[in-house]
């Protein structure tokens, strides 16, 4: 979700926004729209877009509460159950067999507000793309279609060769170098554009370390995560 708010400054309208929507600063994205300085005749202001972390941004206990030992996830039977599933089924299949691949569909697990699909391709690493932007850029039209479909409250996920898991692990392993890096030389370091899933994991990996933080910067959906040195406090 988005929302736009106004302060004197961008700190008065971050902690305006953060108050208003009872969220912790690490649980939201700004981006500043439009800045006017003082002057004499108008008084300066500062607004800002507000993008909500609840499903795709860097919400980091967003991100803990997946994995967390209270979470259930169900994996089942991987043929589509209903009407909705069989949809998907049958709206990725079609979007990839256009592309000229061959492709399986099936669902790998179920949670609530949640569904995983299994991509199974000769193709899979075209699938998949650079970073898995191709990936990430299927998921979303899928993402786009249960929406149209009247279920905006599932999140579908899409992988293929366990992608997703095996980039996680390299998410993390680059998060505890970088922080090593950071600590070593107190200088921060500008990782890689990342989808706001990836850039949640970094968050989350290394919130736990006191003379480390993180922060995103840019726009669009592929942002950076700067990893500074704050000392121990």
């Amino acid at each position: 979700m988005t929302y736009e708010y106004e302060g004197k400054t961008e700190k008065e309208a971050i902690e305006l926004a953060a108050s208003e929507l009872n969220l912790e600063r690490d649980q939201f994205d700004v981006e500043i729209l439009e800045t006017q300085k003082n002057s004499l005749f108008k008084k300066g202001y500062v607004k800002i877009r507000v993008h909500t972390l609840d499903d795709d941004d860097d919400d980091k206990g967003s991100y803990k509460k997946d994995f967390s030992e209270n979470h259930t996830r169900i994996v089942a039977d991987p043929l589509p159950q209903g009407e909705f599933e069989q949809k998907l089924v049958e709206f990725i299949s079609s979007i990839v067999e256009k592309m000229g691949y061959d492709i399986k569909v099936s669902v790998s697990y179920r949670e609530e507000k949640k569904i995983g699909v299994r991509l199974e391709s000769s193709h899979s690493s075209i699938l998949i793309g650079r970073k898995g932007k191709n990936l990430d850029a299927l998921q979303l039209l899928v993402n786009i279609y249960a929406g149209r479909l009247g279920h905006e409250e599932v999140r579908v996920i899409l992988d293929t060769e366990n992608y997703r898991i095996r980039r996680e692990e390299t998410l993390v392993r680059l998060a505890y170098t970088t922080a090593d890096k950071v600590r070593s030389s107190h200088k921060s370091i500008l990782l890689e554009p990342m989808n706001p899933f990836e850039r949640r994991l970094i968050h989350t990996t290394l919130n736990d370390i006191p003379d480390v933080d993180t922060k995103s910067e840019g726009e669009g959906v592929y942002k950076q995560v700067r990893v500074l040195y704050k000392g121990i406090r």
